[in-house]
């Protein structure tokens, strides 16, 4: 049968109503776009934003040593190609990264150093894990991902909490993005205090007396509260009985001497003449007039007082009358000391808060301040300033007084994505800043020597970083390669977990829950079952990240009633930006020139579902499957289903295996070639071409090129496409691409080449289309079992590859080196008939549990050896007795066939050797230079094509150095003179489509030229160093082994609709129900598992897959935009299949109708990766627990089925005494008695009587370190 499709596929039959104004956007964009800002790689020098790598770069240089005498300044950054491609990366078990170098610029500002000279050089930093284009990271040999982010973003928040007592308390949090937290909160006495980092409290007036509003006066400015009063006999007399505001002070001046210094010194006094809220009276008067004050502060007669009467109460518990107090008060608090001087104490506070070097509340932190507070765009400090302080407490005055609301911590306005980028920034500014420390320590220990920057820097303090974060971060995960559906979830996957999050203990209902601004942002159906629901969620179909890094979605513009219908007019909107406004449906009716037809449109206003006038509209939906993630829009009819089966359908669709056959659904959605296509697992066509040659492996597309694409490229016309086979994902499954094309074919830029790998024709293919009928059959579709037709196993139809690997290690042990070797003590000829010489399995051989893949000896610890052993020594040679077998063998229970296998070994080499080597390395050296010269011979031939004797506009490289003088004309000789490499300008000559064309050239080149250094270096280091393994490991040794696994007994299948269950029976085909017409259903589900789980979408997939199938054709129905029940009795009519499905199935066994009639139809079903293979697993006997000797438990170590306390009473319930002694003894943990007992059966001989158990042993050993002294007697 061939597998190559050479007909063109029959597009889909749409039910969509809604014309969608917005293609798919790239699913992947999320993890590549982020990284590719955070790079800036394509972005010149000079035109880099401040962000990403450039960002961390500029905040921790320049670095100066303690004196500022030497400064290392930061000029510019760049990567080198990578060692190893992705596959051989993969292969090997290494990590997929380029190596990163800083240009550093080295100089002395101490004119005493006057020999010092500049240096810039170029300085390697390490070796930095690199994003493939599939938007993975390879790790150590495994593809990884880092998932993003959920966290609470930067800002501050305002929340109310309540007491035991009833009383609401209010607080403000200001959480920067880096430095102390600082929260305001009101007690039950209705004071408010302040919190510094969660600990330290002090009155909110001892803030601002700190932070420059030193007096009551001022602090009761603030909030407009106070009266001034000069004091005067008759003035005083006209406000009797007015309450004081402010606190009377007598202050004066005490001199007094310095012991230290003998310097006479001035100091202020004050004492407290009357307290604030003192009704003034007569006799006051006299105590003022003597107090010497000037005025006094009252209460405003005319103010709410009520409403500020917090700001009273706080001044009361206040203890500081002045700034100098507050400011002491505050440096006590934090530091738990006395301050030295006034100065430290002030510089305290200001570092807290108002210092760039230690608080930054970032770009996001900032704008969500100035939009909570009112502050206008302009203001953009990055630190705290006064006037946030003030807002903040008006704020929390107006909350306490219900004259503003608290903040919805659950609101995406307030939470925000951290993208692969923004990890990596934070995780190379915790690397640089330990880098400038030790580059300062050594700038300092450094005095008079001359040194460079190279000296400065250790490359391994950066790497160490960036590489635990890649290797044990809790974001970075091992990637779900199952299928290219897991591969794209997995990339678009949203965590509240992870450092800086949440965790999932802590985690309450209001976290987990679904709000109202996830519309079109978060998922609202897929998340995982188990305790992270809800803080694993998914990005919804349309979903992007903004820059601030909240998640906007697209809506159509509405205006007077009319909404948009082009893609210009769809606008991306933060949860924020839309609060306010009324939003329609997608589905709701409107005209082809987008005016809505009813009179009432249904519609969305924050948690709200308000019936809307159309000229009240302000946005409208751009598609139905807006609300819904990738995988949730894969569901059919998922608006019939229930929402908890459409996440189990949506999560089981990411654990279907690749079939060896795979074939896309008949109903289908419409977004499985979109999926198909972002996952970039299938080859496309770069450029339009002719096939010229084609087999399982490669595919040669001989390209059309204009004439300047001829001019610009560097490539031969040929492209030559490498498919992959037979590859292991991390899962185990297998990735294997057939060609879709013929030799001779005409291909378009965009073409798929390719299928295989759950794709079929260009489409998500995960499953299969099978003939179904919901009925009970003899009770073996009991609670969701499955039973299936022997067809479906006969014909492969749900047959899959698995591929395993098995690597071996050799290493140098302190007592020598091991040995790979087919020639094995004590091990049969037959067992080694199938190595190679080097120990490794012929590719081909048939292996199951216990054969040896890959021969291994290591030597044994040296002792001396018994007469026999002497003797077998001098007779056969000194092997057998000093070596030990240590042997790669199958894992038991398993099986497969040998299709690959690989060694790699680091180069061990004499003095011979070596000699031989240089050679050869020379010999690379002048091919290198050779071909080198002569692309770049190709370089001036191309540029003279285009410039010759053209007019120099001035042509400049990265240091801003002129390589071509301005009006000079462009010669040969003056181009070969040229470092390509270095060159970095825009106008070449006036015409600017000929400069653009002369950088496409000298880009394409560099690119080239790379790639040239890359295999240059690659080749050299095969040469001098062999294949690079990890560290102690001399040799790797790989075998993969296939296999092919059919559909059996125990398997787990499921459908899109959440509708899960178990092969339980395999049955003849002719003993299936059948139709009238003699079809035999291949598969029979139970009918009762429809009603209660209310997943319908099935029944509606059943009856149009039916029509589908006898029409020869495949539908696509969007979600909520689907066929509807009229089309499908439409197509049923036409297709001659009867209403709903439902017909009289006959018995295979008998031929007998059956008395009711079924629902049959075509369904699409998938084959999880809940294998019964994996699982099965039996054990006689295998390794003991060291200390309790018990069996261990589970099948990786092939470990027991454990006999627990509820079994115990099961057999004791039975009255089963020597069953269960049996149990608990020899076949446990009874050491001598399991010997002797396995001696009696071999021997035939009567069971002894079981012995002490371990475990009784070790009980006695517990209780002997106890101190007590137990004696069986």
């Amino acid at each position: 049968m061939s597998l190559v499709k050479t007909t063109p596929v029959a597009p889909r039959k749409s039910f969509a109503n809604v014309a969608l104004p917005l293609k798919h956007p790239d699913f992947l964009d999320i993890q590549l776009r982020s990284f590719q800002e955070f790079f800036q790689l394509e972005t010149k020098p000079e035109n880099r934003e401040s962000e990403g790598l450039f960002k961390v770069f500029s905040e921790n240089f320049p670095i100066t040593d303690t004196r500022n005498q030497f400064v290392l300044e930061f000029l510019d950054y760049f990567i080198d190609p990578p060692r190893y491609s992705i596959a051989e990366c993969i292969e090997r078990g290494l990590t997929h990264s380029v190596p990163l170098k800083a240009k550093l610029k080295l100089y002395c500002t101490d004119p005493e150093h006057e020999d010092f000279e500049t240096i810039v050089q170029d300085v390697y930093l390490g070796t930095i894990p690199y994003m493939t284009p599939q938007g993975s990271f390879v790790v150590n040999g495994a593809e990884r991902v880092i998932v993003n982010q959920l966290h609470r973003s930067p800002g501050v928040f305002f929340g109310q909490s309540r007491h035991a007592n009833g009383t609401k308390l209010y607080s403000a949090r200001i959480i920067p993005f880096k430095g102390s937290w600082i929260e305001f909160a009101t007690d039950i006495n209705g004071v408010m205090y302040a919190y510094i980092d969660r600990k330290k409290k002090l009155p909110v007036t001892t803030l601002l007396r700190a932070i420059g509003y030193e007096t009551d006066r001022d602090i009761l400015d603030i909030f407009d509260l106070a009266d001034e009063v000069k004091v005067s006999k008759a003035g005083l007399k006209r406000v009797v009985g007015r309450k004081l505001a402010a606190r009377v002070l007598k202050v004066w001046v005490e001199d007094f001497v310095d012991e230290d210094t003998g310097e006479v010194v001035s100091i202020e006094r004050n004492e407290v003449v009357l307290d604030r809220e003192t009704i003034l009276e007569k006799e006051h008067v006299a105590l003022i007039m003597e107090s010497g004050t000037k005025s006094i502060i009252l209460h405003k007669e005319s103010i709410n007082q009520a409403d500020y009467a917090i700001i009273y109460n706080t001044l009361q518990k206040d203890s500081s009358n002045s700034e100098k107090e507050a400011v002491e008060y505050i440096y006590r608090q934090l530091r738990n000391a006395e301050p030295p001087d006034l100065d430290t104490a002030r510089g305290v506070i200001d570092k807290l808060f108002f210092s760039e070097m230690r608080y930054d509340l970032g770009e996001v932190g900032r704008f969500r301040i100035n939009r909570k507070l009112g502050l206008s765009a302009d203001e953009v400090s990055r630190t705290l300033t006064k006037h946030d302080i003030l807002l903040i407490i008006k704020y929390l005055i107006d909350l306490v007084n219900s004259h503003a609301d608290v903040d919805d911590i659950d609101h995406l306005s307030n939470r925000r994505i951290r993208t692969v980028g923004e990890q990596l920034y934070s995780q190379f500014g915790v690397g640089l800043a330990r880098m400038a420390r030790t580059i300062r320590e050594r700038m300092n220990v450094r005095d008079n020597e001359v040194f460079t920057p190279t000296d400065l820097i250790n490359a391994k303090t950066l790497s160490s970083v960036i590489n635990s974060f890649f290797g044990t971060n809790q974001l970075s995960q091992f990637m779900d390669q199952t299928n290219p559906l897991s591969e794209v979830t997995h990339k678009r996957r949203i965590s509240a977990l992870g450092p800086g999050g949440l965790s999932r203990e802590r985690a309450g209902f209001e976290v987990r829950d679904v709000h109202y601004t996830h519309y079109g942002r978060l998922c609202t159906i897929e998340t995982p079952e188990g305790p992270n629901i809800g803080l694993i969620s998914s990005l919804c179909v349309y979903a992007k990240v903004n820059r601030l890094g909240f998640i906007e979605t697209p809506y159509r513009k509405v205006v007077n009633g009319k909404a948009a219908t082009s893609s210009e007019d769809v606008i991306y909107l933060s949860a924020e930006d839309e609060a306010q406004s009324i939003i329609a449906q997608a589905n709701a009716n409107i005209d082809s020139e987008g005016n809505f037809t009813d009179k009432l449109v249904k519609s969305r206003l924050q948690g709200d579902f308000p019936l809307a006038n159309p000229k009240q509209l302000e946005y409208m939906d751009v598609a139905p499957n807006q609300i819904a993630s990738i995988a949730a829009s894969l569901i059919p009819f998922l608006e019939h289903d229930d929402a908890n089966r459409a996440l189990m359908g949506s999560n089981m669709m990411r654990q279907a295996v690749p079939l060896m056959i795979p074939d896309s659904p008949i109903v289908g959605t419409g977004v499985e070639s979109a999926v198909a296509r972002d996952s970039r697992i299938l080859m496309r066509a770069d450029a339009d071409g002719v096939v010229e040659y084609v087999d399982s492996d490669v595919i040669h597309i001989r390209h059309k090129m204009d004439e300047s694409d001829l001019l610009v490229s560097f490539d031969d016309d040929l492209k030559i496409y490498n498919l992959v086979k037979f590859a292991r994902t991390n899962q185990g499954t297998c990735m294997n691409l057939r060609p879709m094309v013929m030799k001779g074919d005409r291909v378009a830029k965009g073409d798929i080449l390719v299928e295989g790998y759950s794709t079929d024709n260009g489409e998500l293919a995960l499953g299969q289309n099978m003939k179904v009928a919901f009925m009970p059959w003899q009770g073996y579709n009991f609670e969701d079992a499955i039973v299936i037709s022997e067809r479906v196993v006969r014909e492969d139809v749900f047959t899959s590859l698995h591929v395993d690997e098995y690597t071996l290690e050799v290493r140098d042990t302190k007592r020598g080196i091991e040995e790979l070797t087919n020639d094995i003590p004590n091990v049969s000829e037959e067992a080694t008939a199938n190595l190679d010489e080097n120990g490794l399995i012929r590719i081909g051989a048939n292996v199951s549990g216990g054969d040896i893949l890959i021969g291994k000896i290591t030597p044994k610890g040296e002792s001396d050896p018994s007469p026999e052993e002497k003797l077998l020594r001098a007779i056969f040679g000194d092997k057998a007795g000093d070596v030990k077998d240590a042997s790669l063998k199958m894992p038991p229970s398993s099986k497969g066939v040998v299709i690959e296998k690989k060694l790699f070994s680091r180069a061990v080499k004499d003095r011979k050797a070596k000699a031989a080597d240089k050679a050869i390395i020379e010999t690379i050296d002048i091919e290198f230079d050779r071909e080198a010269a002569n692309l770049k011979k190709i370089l001036v031939d191309k540029l003279m094509k285009l410039v010759a004797g053209k007019v120099s506009q001035g042509v400049f490289n990265y240091y801003k150095e002129e390589q071509v003088k301005k009006g000079i004309k462009f010669t040969q000789k003056i181009l070969l003179s040229l470092d390509f490499l270095i060159i970095n300008s825009e106008a070449w000559v006036r015409d600017k489509e000929i400069s653009d064309l002369v950088n496409r050239v000298v880009h394409n080149y560099t690119m080239k030229y790379n790639d040239l250094l890359g295999a240059y270096k690659r080749k050299k280091f095969q040469v001098t160093v062999g294949d690079e393994l990890p560290n102690g490991i001399v040799k790797l040794a790989k075998v993969y082994v296939a296999k092919k696994r059919k559909l059996k007994v125990g398997d787990k299948m499921a459908g899109r609709h959440g509708n899960k269950g178990i092969v339980a029976r395999i049955v003849r085909q002719e003993d299936m129900p059948f139709l009238e017409d003699g079809t035999p259903v291949d598969i029979v589900l139970n009918p009762l598992g429809v009603p209660s789980r209310m997943n319908l979408g099935q029944i509606y997939e059943t009856v149009l897959g039916w029509a589908g199938q006898n029409l020869g054709m495949k539908f696509s129905t969007p979600i909520f935009d689907g066929a509807t029940l009229e089309e499908i009795t439409e197509l049923t009519v036409k297709a001659g299949v009867p209403e709903c499905g439902v017909t009289h199935l006959y018995d295979g066994g008998t031929g007998e109708r059956f008395d009711q009639p079924a629902t049959v139809g075509v369904i699409y079903m998938i084959k999880l990766s809940h294998m019964v293979d994996d699982k099965m697993h039996a054990r006689s006997i295998g390794p003991y627990s060291l200390i309790t000797q018990q069996p261990l438990g589970g099948k990786a170590q092939f470990g027991g089925q454990r006999f627990g306390e509820m079994e115990v009473w099961a057999l004791e319930a039975f009255g089963a005494a020597n069953i269960l002694q049996e149990i608990l003894t020899v076949k446990s943990d009874d050491v001598i008695g399991r010997a002797k007992a396995y001696e009696a059966i071999v021997k035939g001989d009567v069971m002894p009587k079981p012995g002490i158990p371990e475990s009784f042993n070790v009980l006695l050993n517990e209780l002997k370190g106890l101190g007590l002294s137990v004696s069986l007697d």
